[in-house]
């Protein structure tokens, strides 16, 4: 159980890479938890020393994520792959984007995938027909990538020297914000159908952000969504985030995405 969202981290992650061979890290729980134990009827302060054992479970959690994740990101440095973790509520359009990504950018540099889902391998099948290289992490239980998925994801299949590195969080606008995985860029997707308030529904991962895109705009004449309002209640959370606003299926806008990922690309 993952102290900082409640979810089952750890249990059931399935890692599978281009071969198709899975591998499994299940964490069976073999200890018994013998229930004849006397309850003592005295619980003052119980509820003062749970809230202190579960901040000190979160910043332990934390602390070994960002340990991972800093050797994840010193790894990719030095191999200059430059990595973006693509977060965004499910169905707002990432693998859309990432499949149109990479045919679009197919030749300027090599391009990797890590997908992220608790299960199947839908959309890892969507990236492995443009012949990119694809990682698919099934998470089981779990709602957000982290830093230790990354670094077994990687050893699967190793991105080239000089690649840029997709990472396709699990759909979730709460957890993934949580978690560093080592990468050089946070990505943020909000679709018009969602509405224009998510960032301050969802301030924490808006202000995290590195870019923020606003897809599916090809539906603004069928949905109500205001699209200033949403940049500006997205840079009230984060004034110097970029914002992006596009249509991953008509093509509309995305020169602004490509040119953002050249820059990322000149930093690794």
């Amino acid at each position: 159980m993952c102290a900082t969202c409640g979810c089952g981290e750890g249990a059931g992650v399935r890692i599978s890479g281009e071969s198709g061979h899975s591998q499994d890290h299940e964490h069976p729980h073999d200890h018994e938890h013998p229930h004849d134990h006397p309850h003592s009827h005295d619980h003052s302060h119980s509820h003062e020393h749970s809230h202190s054992t579960t901040v000190v479970l979160e910043q332990q959690v934390l602390a070994k994520n960002d340990e991972v994740a800093t050797r994840n990101r010193e790894w990719m440095r030095r191999r200059r792959i430059a990595a973006l973790n693509v977060m965004s509520s499910p169905g707002a359009g990432k693998t859309t984007l990432l499949v149109r990504t990479i045919n679009d950018l197919r030749g300027r540099f090599p391009v990797a995938v890590i997908e992220g889902d608790q299960e199947t391998a839908l959309d890892a099948e969507r990236i492995r027909s443009t012949g990119s290289p694809v990682v698919q992490v099934n998470t089981g239980a779990g709602c957000h990538l982290d830093a230790e998925m990354i670094d077994r994801a990687i050893n699967v299949n190793r991105p080239l020297d000089g690649s840029l590195l997709l990472i396709e969080n699990v759909g979730n606008l709460v957890c993934p914000a949580l978690f560093d995985l080592g990468e050089q860029g946070k990505v943020v997707l909000i679709s018009t159908p969602e509405g224009a308030d998510k960032p301050m529904k969802y301030p924490h991962i808006f202000a995290v952000a590195d870019l923020v895109i606003v897809n599916k705009i090809d539906l603004l004449p069928y949905v109500e969504f205001d699209v200033e309002a949403c940049i500006r209640q997205a840079k009230s959370l984060n004034p110097a985030v970029r914002v992006v606003v596009l249509s991953a299926t008509t093509g509309e806008g995305l020169s602004q995405w490509y040119d953002w990922i050249d820059s990322r690309m000149a930093l690794s």
